[in-house]
């Protein structure tokens, strides 16, 4: 009798638990304005807590709204610093501790660094710069700030008169007047005052994190410089400042690529001040970038990362400056690794979380070279993670996404297939309730850059699709910056018939399984993703329907209509202009999906910005014209706003809605 009770108490617990992951709803586009964005980790001096900048989405003013948290490593309280301020970024503990400077919008919406104490009271605001402040750093006595601002317009008042033509050199098409470059400053905080640095028709890149590094006796600030304050000209350099004297001196002696597009960035002193790291590219014109090492009296720079074969956007150095650590992403996700000066590097186990970011990873070191970082898993949203050294085990700090346990997520995993001489991989995404024996529509969504790769982490735009009863297949192509150099820049010269062929082999692999219904495939993405969906339903048939977000369609155009000068022309002219090579154009042609418009059937639609200066506007009219002009079933979404995609809440799930709308119509 009691073996009988005891089988029926089973039975009702597993009733109860099937009907609480029943009763769990999916992942809707309402879930979106639950999630929030992580960023910036920064660790005290004394190791104790972390700061973050928190944002979430407030659709009632369609803005996401920043806010600076203070976390206890111990506990993991968090305790909100600021509160109704705007443009709030880049949080720095001051040398002692004692306080925290931040950038926030002040009365006339400029952005500004205020000081707020950690004994309470309300922050207080240090610069009054005309232009606003893009990124500023402690000098290391927690006297003074350095800080980047714009220059004034030179010549304002004749501007005002009519008098305001100016040069077009390589710039975004966007641009309406002649741009100014940003110099450096350093502002005492006691006495208010301001002193210049820098000055002359070179720029400090406006925005680019961790663009100086001051020396720890305080004598000299490390600088990214780029020649131009045109956005397309990149030759970027490291230059030395002395803080007494204002005298300049470059850094390395690496010889400047002819092809304009050499990159030193990033500098960054170590610890003890005796020497300095910093990326450089010298295997390709833009995307492999290794760390280098130089003493501060320097010289040429050793590449400590080249064993890894990885592309590094981010280093951290120890706090013995014995070694670095560099992240990148790898296979599945992103990986951290521990690399000396001299000797092997060591990757971190960092179990089954994915350190966020693209291009600038969200993770810093600290005292006894603890790890701080933002990640997040397959199947949880982005937290607060630390490490107490790097061979512990990261442990989650925060839970600002409690709300998000109670909404039924898609299993993901890792898949991979051979495709000429590569083992491409990929992410596939399965509804909440998947079901092998059913038969279920297969979404293919190739991602941007190209260099780039889609991991194992949490994607609102994958679960979206994968709750609307979707498989997702997100394939890391040639081209992907996960796998090495080699498979990285193979499409050099091949934009679209080397990664095509990778997706559709993967694709073939996919059909096989007995879940994937065959005759209900779609493709989708965004940027290169865009292009690559373009390139897919021009060249290849079976697609049900299609959605082109800031496609490239014709690279001649995209190689003079961009702000990034001629970067395209390593993707499709192995670094040879289109306009001098009459062999090398007809490739550009070969490899725009405007060329095969007319082999299109597929139902497309198409989504772009209006002032989006990396990827024109006019290359999605001139793509949408020709479906027309063919009879191919399309529609044109434009966003009447800046910038390469939607960020606002508002926008982003409008975006969003498209999206799963058409997707509905054809799939389903």
């Amino acid at each position: 009798m009691k073996r009988i009770k005891s089988t029926l108490l089973i039975i009702a617990l597993l009733q109860i638990f099937s009907f609480q992951l029943s009763a769990q709803k999916k992942f809707e586009l309402n879930d979106m304005d639950k999630l929030y964005t992580l960023t910036d980790p920064q660790i005290s001096p004394d190791g104790k807590s972390v700061l973050i900048v928190v944002s979430k989405p407030d659709t009632t003013t369609n803005k996401n709204k920043s806010f600076i948290y203070k976390v206890d490593v111990e506990s993991g309280a968090a305790q909100q610093l600021t509160f109704e301020r705007t443009l709030v970024s880049y949080p720095r503990w001051s040398p002692s501790g004692n306080a925290i400077a931040f950038i926030a919008a002040d009365v006339t919406a400029k952005a500004q660094i205020f000081l707020l104490s950690m004994n309470g009271g309300e922050a207080k605001k240090i610069t009054g710069a005309a232009a606003g402040v893009t990124q500023f750093e402690w000098s290391p006595d927690g006297t003074a700030f350095a800080f980047v601002q714009q220059d004034e317009v030179l010549n304002k008042k004749m501007i005002e008169k009519g008098y305001d033509g100016f040069e077009i050199k390589y710039n975004s098409m966007f641009m309406n007047a002649r741009p100014t470059p940003s110099h450096l400053w350093v502002i005492s905080i006691d006495s208010g005052e301001a002193k210049r640095l820098t000055s002359g028709s070179w720029t400090i890149p406006a925005g680019a994190p961790n663009s100086f590094s001051w020396s720890p006796d305080g004598k000299n600030i490390i600088l990214q410089s780029n020649e131009s304050p045109y956005s397309g000209e990149l030759i970027f350099t490291i230059k030395s400042v002395e803080i007494t004297t204002g005298r300049i001196n470059r850094i390395t002696s690496s010889q400047i690529a002819p092809d304009a597009m050499h990159k030193e960035r990033q500098p960054l002193f170590s610890p003890d001040g005796k020497s300095i790291a910093y990326q450089l590219n010298l295997k390709n014109a833009g995307y492999a970038y290794d760390i280098f090492v130089t003493s501060s009296t320097a010289s040429n720079g050793i590449n400590v990362t080249a064993k890894l074969d990885r592309c590094f956007f981010r280093s951290e150095w120890s706090m013995d400056s014995k070694a670095i650590f560099v992240a990148a992403n790898d296979f599945n996700t992103v990986s951290l690794w521990m690399q000396p000066i001299n000797g092997a590097a060591k990757k971190l186990n960092l179990s089954n979380i994915t350190i966020t970011g693209a291009y600038w990873y969200n993770y810093t070191v600290g005292k006894n070279n603890a790890i701080a970082m933002i990640a997040s898993t397959a199947q949880s949203p982005q937290e607060l993670y630390f490490m107490t050294n790097p061979e512990s085990a990261p442990k989650q700090l925060t839970n600002f996404h409690q709300e998000m346990k109670s909404v039924q997520l898609g299993r993901v995993e890792t898949f991979s297939w051979k495709s000429d001489e590569f083992t491409p991989n990929g992410i596939l995404t399965f509804p909440p309730d998947f079901d092998p024996t059913k038969k279920y529509p297969l979404v293919v969504e190739p991602h941007g850059g190209p260099r780039s790769t889609s991991k194992e982490s949490f994607n609102s735009s994958t679960q979206l699709k994968a709750a609307h009863g979707y498989i997702v297949f997100q394939p890391n192509y040639r081209g992907s910056d996960n796998m090495g150099y080699r498979f990285s820049e193979s499409i050099n010269g091949d934009a679209g018939e080397g990664p095509g062929r990778d997706v559709m082999k993967g694709l073939a692999e996919l059909k096989k399984r007995k879940y994937i219904d065959t005759t209900k495939i779609a493709v989708t993405g965004w940027s290169y993703g865009g292009f690559m969906t373009t390139w897919l339903i021009g060249n290849y048939k079976g697609w049900k329907c299609a959605i082109a977000g800031a496609a490239v369609t014709d690279w001649l155009a995209q190689y003079s209509q961009n702000d990034v000068g001629s970067m395209s022309r390593f993707e499709v002219g192995k670094g040879i202009s289109p306009f001098t090579d009459k062999k090398v154009k007809v490739n550009w042609i070969k490899n725009s999906p405007i060329t095969y418009v007319e082999n299109v059937k597929t139902p497309t639609l198409i989504l772009s910005n209006t002032g989006d200066e990396r990827v024109t506007i006019s290359q999605s009219y001139t793509y949408f014209r020709a479906l027309q002009d063919n009879g191919i079933e399309s529609k044109f979404i434009a966003f009447p706003i800046t910038g390469h995609i939607p960020t606002d809440p508002i926008r982003t799930k409008e975006m969003n809605r498209y999206i799963l709308d058409w997707l509905d119509k054809y799939l389903k």
